[in-house]
């Protein structure tokens, strides 16, 4: 088995030197003891008040080194090891790592678990983190999540929103809801349990799309109070932006440009929201788009309110 210690790391797969000045930290790694690939697991934690020093790929771990200046107590600095890989074969290269993502780097993440109907699972952690990303984009990852009834300005908002984000430099990604249903959603229906589905998944793909980095702007009905909040739960405090698309239900229907309302109102479409289905309004959202006087924004002035929020909030620099 690969021997550990504090001034060195050696073995019958490879040998290398950590600084004299450095202990060993060892998260997961694999070694050869009498020809059989075994795992061994030690979890010393890291001290504070060390510095990154390097990171080297030695024979499938990632080995970084964490110094204490010139202290040679060996509990002031350490080298954290991690498998590369889940297989024990081809480690894959990776950089160095940032020692602000000692947290995300938490031992227990190489634990197996089971999510749901997953089994035996474990997450793979990454040099790269969400706070690197979003300081190559120089933004913030968010999801803006707009809602309201058909018809009441959503895709419109998105576009819009998108486009001025755009010719400032920022990286959006719209997920419109009829979009989606036509991949990844194409199985689903709008009953009430297909429709939480529905929600549920994009909540998941937006909830990446903010870990990417980049401003996610969903736009769809959403018409269930507890799915929408669902999706906010996914996300790290203060990244859902909930818009709340309050406009009045015969505006909604004056419109009608998919013509939907009218094949509601003739009992052509069951479960239309709005007319024969609920919508539930939401109670503490962060932005409300609503008319002024009986006159709606243009799509530049709802677009410029949002774009305000994201200033005043910091998610337009990293």
């Amino acid at each position: 088995m690969i021997a550990l210690g504090a001034g060195s790391l050696g073995g019958s797969c490879c040998e290398c030197t950590i600084p004299k000045n450095c202990s060993v930290n060892t998260e997961a790694f694999w070694g050869f003891n009498g020809g059989g690939l075994q795992r061994e697991r030690k979890d010393f934690g890291v001290p504070p008040n060390l510095c990154y020093k390097n990171s080297t790929n030695l024979n499938g771990l990632r080995i970084s080194t964490y110094c204490g200046g010139g202290n040679r107590n060996p509990l002031s600095s350490l080298s954290r090891m991690t498998y590369l890989n889940g297989e024990g074969q081809n480690p894959t290269p990776h950089g160095t790592e940032d020692s602000s993502n000692l947290k995300e780097m938490d031992v227990n993440h190489h634990s197996m678990r089971t999510v749901g109907n997953s089994t035996n699972i474990v997450w793979q952690e990454c040099s790269v983190g969400k706070a690197e990303r979003q300081k190559l984009l120089q933004q913030k990852g968010c999801v803006i999540w707009i809602t309201g009834l058909s018809g009441s300005g959503k895709s419109t908002l998105a576009c819009s929103l998108s486009r001025q984000l755009h010719c400032r430099g920022k990286l959006t990604y719209i997920l419109d809801g009829d979009n989606v249903r036509h991949g990844l959603n194409k199985d689903l229906s709008f009953k009430a349990e297909d429709r939480a589905e529905n929600i549920r998944r994009i909540g998941e793909v937006a909830k990446l799309f903010a870990d990417a980095g980049v401003i996610c702007i969903a736009s769809l009905i959403s018409p269930y109070r507890r799915d929408r909040d669902a999706c906010r739960a996914m996300l790290p405090e203060g990244t859902f932006i909930e818009v709340f698309m309050n406009m009045p239900l015969e505006v909604c229907e004056a419109r009608d440009s998919k013509g939907l309302y009218k094949l509601a109102r003739a009992g052509k479409i069951k479960g239309f929201t709005g007319i024969d289905d609920p919508y539930e309004p939401p109670v503490n959202c962060e932005i409300v788009v609503e008319q002024k006087d009986g006159v709606c924004s243009s799509p530049t002035a709802m677009a410029e309110q949002v774009v305000a929020y994201l200033e005043d909030n910091g998610f337009l620099q990293a």
